[in-house]
């Protein structure tokens, strides 16, 4: 048996990072839009604040926000954290696989048209991936903004045939929170509602589940 390990999981911080209060912790895990404006100086604060935290393993992944993150290697930026882009890695056993691509919205970062463009990425997602971290939900799980589904059509279609035990992302933050299937369970951490509301807490998963 694996030992167990304590997750810490934020995701969209957009800047507010230092107003949250972080628990102790195996691994952290921040599923993207940590800046507000996507620069550079931002990156930098927000990487210089993960070097502050205690956790032995941080994994990072871009959102829609991360204009600088298309443009320069996030790999040399991040120096106090594992840095994903579409990309998978094993650590302490598990398979992790994370991603910033999500439908189109607003010419933002990292997006592509809903269709074969998004189902191309998706399916690159490795079949043994045991914790898949994106920016974007996958439709119908914690992606509702007031009456409307918004998440990602294939990326459900993807998650279904395999099944990876832990699904975290971000992105909707009307719908921070955490559901379950027979499979997997599925973590939205939106740390923030809105810029001047109450953050929301981290979300802790115990592994294996």
């Amino acid at each position: 048996m694996p030992s167990p390990l304590k997750l810490v999981i934020i995701s969209d911080t957009h800047g507010l990072h230092e107003l949250l209060t972080i628990p102790d912790g195996d691994m952290l895990i921040h599923a993207g839009d940590m800046t507000e404006y996507g620069e550079l100086d931002e990156i930098k604060a927000f990487d210089d604040w993960l070097g502050t935290l205690p956790h032995k393993h941080k994994i990072v992944i871009a959102g829609n926000h991360e204009h600088c993150l298309e443009e320069h290697d996030g790999h040399l930026l991040f120096k106090n954290a594992i840095y994903l882009q579409h990309q998978a890695i094993t650590i302490e056993g598990i398979r992790f696989f994370g991603s910033p691509w999500q439908p189109f919205f607003h010419n933002m970062a990292f997006n592509l048209r809903r269709g074969q463009d998004l189902a191309e990425k998706w399916q690159q997602i490795p079949s043994n991936t045991d914790i898949l971290i994106t920016h974007t939900p996958p439709f119908k799980y914690l992606d509702r903004v007031r009456s409307q589904w918004v998440g990602c059509e294939d990326l459900l279609k993807r998650v279904q045939e395999l099944k990876p035990k832990l699904h975290i992302f971000g992105h909707i933050h009307e719908s921070y929170g955490q559901e379950a299937n027979r499979h997997t369970l599925f973590v939205n951490a939106c740390s923030v509602l809105e810029l001047d509301a109450p953050l929301n807490k981290p979300v802790i998963v115990n592994w294996p589940l």
